[in-house]
């Protein structure tokens, strides 16, 4: 029978059992190894609400805190959130990972 990848969709290799995550989105067990894992970093207060924040503060230099959270996905939850492309038979042999999108300092390191 022919194998669509060279992993099986799976990081398991060797290990017999995995334990499940839950998917964050729909709730589906998930085997740990399978999941499609994010890291979401995100600022507890809304940016609409930042600069109330900001004035009604007592302390000039507060860092608002943020919220770190690591969701775990199934791979329809995945693929319907465009966390991960369906790619074709070609392009799934390619191993390397995806470029990352590192957005550019909001103050400008060059600018006079």
């Amino acid at each position: 029978m022919t194998k669509k990848r060279r992993n099986n969709g799976r990081n398991k290799h060797g290990r017999g059992h995995i334990n499940f995550d839950r998917c964050t989105n729909c709730g589906r067990c998930v085997p740990k190894d399978k999941a499609i894992k994010r890291f979401l970093i995100r600022n507890i207060v809304e940016s609409a609400a930042v600069r109330d924040m900001t004035e009604a503060s007592v302390y000039e230099e507060y860092a608002l805190p943020k919220m770190y959270i690591k969701m775990a996905y199934c791979i329809s939850c995945a693929i319907h959130s465009k966390q991960v492309h369906v790619r074709s038979s070609e392009d799934r042999k390619n191993r390397a990972p995806p470029q990352r999108f590192r957005p550019k300092p909001e103050g400008g390191a060059n600018k006079k």
